[in-house]
């Protein structure tokens, strides 16, 4: 599937194939929550970085968060790149050298129309902020930490990859 998406000012425009384009993935960590999550979390979609094409790259910008394993320790710079707007400071999407066949779009900056997950996996609830009260359905999964189930094996077991 062709995912567009944008800015809110209008200035960065990007568009890139995703094989794995259903929102499902909410993350409430602080890097996400306090970055890019207004509701407390934020949704990473899975796309294909070799497609990815940037209209005004000259305003984006890029983060590395700081991470502690503990309030002791020494914070170490992640090598994640959260990219976004320079200019309206909109979340664009996250760049992990240690993946670097993947971009991982953030759902909210999307333009294209995005199909509904059947399902979600509520993400790192047990670093979400105490006035979060996560709308978890029915189906959906929860986990404190990390999930063991990637964003393209969550497609795949549900039969929702796109070919297209």
């Amino acid at each position: 599937m062709l995912l567009e998406g944008s800015c809110h000012c209008g200035a960065v425009r990007f568009r890139l194939r995703s094989r794995h384009p259903y929102p499902f993935n909410l993350c409430y960590c602080s890097i996400c929550r306090k970055t890019a999550g207004g509701g407390g979390f934020a949704i990473n979609l899975g796309g294909e970085a070799a497609s990815l094409e940037v209209e005004g790259r000259e305003h984006v910008r890029s983060y590395r968060a700081k991470l502690r394993n503990g309030p002791a320790e020494e914070p170490q710079v992640s090598p994640a790149e959260r990219h976004f707007c320079g200019l309206c400071a909109s979340c664009l999407w996250l760049f992990d050298p240690r993946w670097p066949e993947l971009i991982h779009p953030f759902a909210s900056a999307i333009d294209t129309a995005l199909p509904i997950p059947p399902e979600r996996t509520h993400l790192m609830l047990g670093s979400k902020a105490p006035w979060v009260v996560p709308a978890i359905g029915p189906h959906d999964r929860q986990f404190e930490g990390y999930p063991d189930e990637a964003i393209s094996a969550w497609h795949e077991r549900l039969g929702l990859v796109s070919d297209d």
